[in-house]
């Protein structure tokens, strides 16, 4: 048994009842939606089209929101149907960032995760969607696509029908009789910021109140369109025009007419520090390990006591930009409690876990002065854990599967790379108050100057290797020469990379240019990643 949908376009008028039938079903709040109706126009005079394509959770097989879910808030039912336990979720915004098809919203009255759920409660009793049931062109249909009996399966045997996104694996069971690309590709239409007959946005979670909308496109996107097809405009021509109908004079594209709110950042400035205080309780640990176990250098008593304490301190400062993030903060305990394996976010719960209580272990091992062979197999236990901790949010972005720019192959390399920059960096600042030795400060320098030629690069290499995704590129020419440019060539690395290797390159031993150096490095590993997070949200997914 597998229940699926399918959208007949030849019959849908675009009446909206779908989404009012479904508010009303479910109680949905004004400003979210489960099922709503995209529209697109294409063509020119008289040669047009209004296309309409209803918009909802496509119930993948392999859904990458049940696989991200740390908490089992999303779940299979026995007949392929994906629900939701809103008294299990969290609020970690993962499984929106999962979903290629922008399905899922968080409830502004509980600050759950919700989405279509194939109204679960109406199929038990033997009923059809509400959507399907107030449709008053049947243009919804619903059904188990396994029996050859049902109407469903019928119409998939007999039509040519499209997906959206089946690139991403996740097999579908939401398909388009007459479906158009045009509507069912996010790409092929610009995202505004209001549509006409209304203008809902508010939001996500915490961030309703204050969120920075969207224009998906805005001029720098326009531009990467307009380039891509050897066309240039003006600031003043796109400032006249505005950014929809340049791009239908200059590159004669469809456009959207109506469309559901845009949701705004999901993953905001607290994702992008936790990264950075990650990065620094990992590196904390493990610089000083690395002089240790290569013999570079010898620290001191009092380097590793503040290996121990700066590694415990950030690592508590993740935990409550972690917590901090969440829409459900009082349920953060069922990251540990209630954990689903499959979920890095749990993966990542656990490791920072063991991290903090192995660096505890060791403070109370020196504290008590214990040796023998048992406090070395610890070292290297608590390294092992210090590298899954600087690396997990790799894995966990690269389950991010509705933003492609995440995927790349690189991320757990530019993570542990920003852990050693991060630590030596720390270190710089703490020799100006500790007066280290200049073995120490020697080794710290050359760790600096090596990760930061390194990091250079690895950023090169996220930047150029071939994207395989119309998303990804989008992303790349956002932040190479589009709305994160400045910050990305003059924060991140003029400003955070090649300033600090300059200063390295000048300082020697000099301890108050040593914790320049790193000071700035902090501040470039920051900006940094806030555009890596931040850049692939502006991305439209519907």
């Amino acid at each position: 048994m597998r229940y699926g949908f399918v959208i007949d376009n030849r019959k849908c008028i675009g009446c909206h009842a779908c989404t009012t039938a479904c508010k009303s079903e479910h109680l949905v709040p004004v400003g979210v939606n489960r099922t709503w109706v995209k529209q697109v126009e294409k063509g020119e005079f008289p040669h047009t089209r209004r296309l309409f394509s209803v918009m909802r959770c496509n119930h993948c097989t392999d859904a990458p929101c049940v696989e991200i879910c740390p908490v089992e808030a999303l779940f299979f039912r026995d007949d392929g149907i994906v629900d939701f336990d809103k008294n299990r979720c969290i609020g970690c915004k993962s499984c929106m960032q999962a979903c290629p098809y922008d399905a899922l919203y968080i409830d502004p009255d509980n600050h759950t995760a919700a989405k279509c759920n194939y109204c679960a409660h109406r199929i038990d009793l033997g009923l059809e969607p509400a959507c399907v049931n107030v449709c008053p062109e049947h243009a919804i249909i619903s059904g188990d696509m396994e029996d050859p009996e049902s109407e469903i399966s019928q119409l998939l045997g007999r039509h040519q029908v499209k997906a959206r996104k089946v690139e991403k694996g996740t097999q579908p069971n939401l398909f388009y009789i007459d479906g158009d690309d045009a509507s069912l590709n996010p790409t092929a239409t610009e995202r505004t910021d209001s549509y006409f007959w209304s203008h809902q946005e508010r939001g996500v979670g915490h961030y309703a109140k204050e969120a920075e909308k969207l224009a998906y496109s805005n001029s720098d996107v326009l531009q990467t369109l307009m380039k891509a097809n050897g066309q240039e405009a003006t600031a003043g021509e796109v400032a006249e025009n505005g950014p929809a109908k340049s791009i239908d004079i200059l590159l004669g594209k469809p456009r959207r007419v109506y469309d559901a709110p845009n949701k705004g950042i999901l993953w905001g400035w607290e994702v992008s520090a936790y990264v950075l205080t990650k990065a620094i309780a990992a590196g904390a640990f493990l610089v000083p390990f690395m002089a240790l176990a290569t013999g570079w250098a010898q620290p001191e008593g009092i380097t590793l006591w503040s290996a121990l304490v700066t590694a415990l301190v950030f690592l508590g400062a993740t935990g409550l930009l972690l917590v901090k993030d969440l829409d459900r903060p009082d349920r953060f305990l069922y990251v540990i409690f209630r954990a689903h394996w499959t979920s890095w976010l749990v993966r990542g719960g656990y490791t920072i876990t063991v991290y903090g209580g192995l660096l505890t272990l060791l403070g109370v091992a020196r504290f008590m002065d214990w040796g023998g062979s048992l406090l070395g197999v610890a070292y290297w236990l608590t390294a092992i854990f210090a590298i899954l901790t600087a690396v997990y949010t790799a894995f966990l972005f690269a389950q991010a599967k509705g933003r492609d720019f995440w995927q790349s192959p690189a991320l757990v390399l530019h993570m542990l790379i920003h852990s050693f920059m991060a630590g030596a960096a720390a270190f710089a600042i703490l020799a100006v108050f500790q007066g280290e030795s200049m073995e120490w400060a020697g080794f710290l320098r050359a760790i600096l100057i090596g990760t930061i030629v390194l990091n250079l690069a690895t950023v090169l290499v996220e930047l150029t290797i071939t994207h395989p995704t119309q998303d990804a590129k989008l992303v790349v020419q956002m932040i190479t020469r589009g709305r994160y440019r400045q910050l990305f060539w003059g924060g991140a690395i003029l400003f955070g990379n090649i300033l600090p290797l300059a200063l390295l390159l000048l300082a020697g031993a000099d301890t108050p240019l040593l914790a320049t150096a790193g000071l700035v490095v902090l501040l470039g590993i920051y900006f940094t990643e806030h555009i890596w997070v931040e850049a692939p949200q502006r991305i439209a997914l519907s």
